[in-house]
């Protein structure tokens, strides 16, 4: 599986996150230009490679007609100007002005969608009226650019962060000065792993870095078991006591490690059909899964365990409909670390039309499974037996390969 790694030691900005996955690409001076004939207006990106604390690495430079950060603004071909710090002047430039297809688009909506949230919920603004400030200006409209393209480029399959350093103190922002992570950033990383240490002072996490985390990271925690193919180090223009730079590692990893958590309890005093339409809406709810288990409960009575599969997030919700459609008082709870092999489904066309077949792979194995309830509409639509279509799809399996 192929695995993006950003270590976030050193919090987050749209320019050094671009700076280190620029260096994970084959070809980063074909890139900058690629880059720079999307049509940003006025803007041009440069990287320049430096050396700190004796690492080698890039930084990122963005110039806006012709000068690098600071206040910027777009001149029409009538000669007027207009600054693109509302959510609507961003959308423009998007639609009117970037060469680039659809899906990179919405993925460049999506992040600033999250900042105009979190600016809006901070603010008490509509979200079109929202005024970006720091993060409307056209530098970092081109660094969440840089970064969408990147990440599409890069085509990772699973994208882990380590838990971001925010930094501590103050910043001083277009609203004055603000406590470190700035509020806007803070709302971003809700349900994100996130700390601070004494020994540096300062934003290291930015408003953009932090929706461009959450945007395309699936999951925070240390390093996981990968072998590395790439290491891009994103080197930040401040200066601290330990290196600036956002690190990331792309290599492969075989399957993954899951989080999950477990919920289970007895129940005496339920018949096969109330425990059948529990499972069927505790399913509908969003359990992973549900299965029972008959044993032997106490005054030697007998009973069902029943057991559910859930992400963690989701647990206190789904014991809320436990209670509502069983009988029972008390729910346990237990955490798990699993390992999970690497999903998806292929339609496979057939003779019996199209069949969904779900292929899973990782830790050097493969397998693959045909769709029960595609097998059996198939059955049904031409009287042959599930075994022998499956018989079939297995021999069609076996020519294509």
């Amino acid at each position: 599986m192929r695995t993006l790694y950003i270590d976030c030691g050193m919090g987050a900005a749209g320019d050094m996150l671009t700076a280190s996955l620029l260096e994970l690409t084959d070809h980063p001076e074909s890139v900058i230009q690629q880059l720079n004939a999307i049509g940003i207006p006025g803007v041009v990106y440069q990287a320049e490679s430096v050396v700190k604390n004796g690492i080698r690495g890039t930084r990122m430079h963005v110039e806006v007609l012709g000068e690098e950060e600071g206040e910027h603004t777009h001149t029409h071909a009538d000669g007027t100007t207009h600054s693109h710090r509302t959510l609507p002047g961003i959308e423009h430039i998007i639609n009117d002005h970037m060469e680039l297809k659809e899906s990179l688009k919405e993925s460049i909506r999506s992040v600033y969608a999250k900042l105009a949230d979190a600016e809006s919920r901070v603010h008490g603004v509509p979200v079109n009226e929202i005024h970006f400030h720091e993060v409307g200006d056209m530098d970092a409209l081109a660094d969440i650019t840089a970064v969408c393209y990147l990440m599409d480029l890069l085509h990772p399959d699973r994208v882990i962060a380590s838990p971001v350093h925010v930094g501590r103190g103050t910043v001083k922002c277009a609203h004055g000065i603000l406590p470190v992570p700035a509020p806007a950033t803070a709302l971003l990383l809700e349900d994100v792993p996130i700390y601070s240490r004494e020994e540096i002072n300062g934003e290291l996490c930015t408003p953009t870095g932090a929706a461009l985390l959450t945007t395309f990271v699936s999951e925070y925690g240390p390093l996981p078991v990968i072998r590395g193919k790439s290491i891009g180090y994103g080197m930040g223009k401040k200066e601290f006591p330990i290196l600036n730079c956002v690190r990331t590692i792309l290599g492969e990893s075989e399957g993954f490690e899951d989080k999950v958590c477990e919920l289970n309890f007895n129940v005496d005093d339920m018949t096969g059909e109330e425990i059948g339409f529990a499972t069927s809406e505790l399913l509908k709810e969003g359990a992973r899964e549900v299965y029972t288990t008959a044993v032997q409960m106490k005054k030697n009575r007998p009973g069902t365990l029943m057991t559910l599969i859930c992400d963690e997030e989701d647990a206190e919700r789904l014991a809320g409909v436990i209670f509502r459609f069983t009988t029972t008082l008390g729910i346990r709870k237990t955490h798990y670390d699993r390992y999970v092999m690497r999903r998806h489904i292929t339609e496979v066309e057939t003779p019996y039309g199209v069949i969904r077949r779900k292929d899973a792979e990782g830790f050097g194995v493969t397998k693959s499974k045909y769709e029960y309830e595609d097998v059996v509409k198939a059955s049904q639509n031409c009287g042959k037996s599930i075994r022998e279509i499956r018989e079939e799809l297995a021999k069609l399996d076996a020519e294509q390969k």
